[in-house]
């Protein structure tokens, strides 16, 4: 399957629609990137059940800064609208397997549990007031 080229317009609905959707932060002017790119474009073709797409930073400055991209390739792996892996860095064809196939692994009714838990604990630790 071949990537799917996000920008701010399809980004919500790509990810919506989909159960699981790997996005790579990229730049034309990247090394590393360039170098990355061979290798998951030939995992898209392993894992034709998965949507792979590509966010140009460049092209999608405002997409890049909402996720507080930084450094470039950055490989993230959403699921069910959650978040699930985030990291900088050029992967290795086994280690982007090794990836996927733990994201595959979750259990999303713990992970959403989690995010739940974090999300309140992030509130009352807003409503307390400041130690003086």
């Amino acid at each position: 399957m071949s990537t799917v080229e996000l920008t701010k317009e399809n980004f919500d609905q790509v990810v919506s629609d989909n159960d699981f959707v790997l996005i790579d932060f990229w730049a034309s002017w990247c090394g590393p990137c360039r170098q990355f790119a061979p290798v998951y474009d030939s995992a898209s073709e392993r894992h034709p059940d998965l949507v792979f797409a590509k966010v140009d930073t460049e092209a999608q400055q405002e997409l890049a800064a909402a996720f507080d991209i930084r450094s470039i390739p950055t490989l993230m792996i959403v699921r069910d609208n959650v978040a699930v892996f985030a990291q900088p860095g050029a992967l290795p064809e086994a280690a982007l397997e090794d990836v996927i196939g733990q994201a595959r692994n979750l259990d999303m009714d713990e992970v959403r549990k989690s995010v739940e838990e974090q999300q309140r604990a992030a509130e009352a630790g807003q409503a307390q007031p400041e130690a003086q």
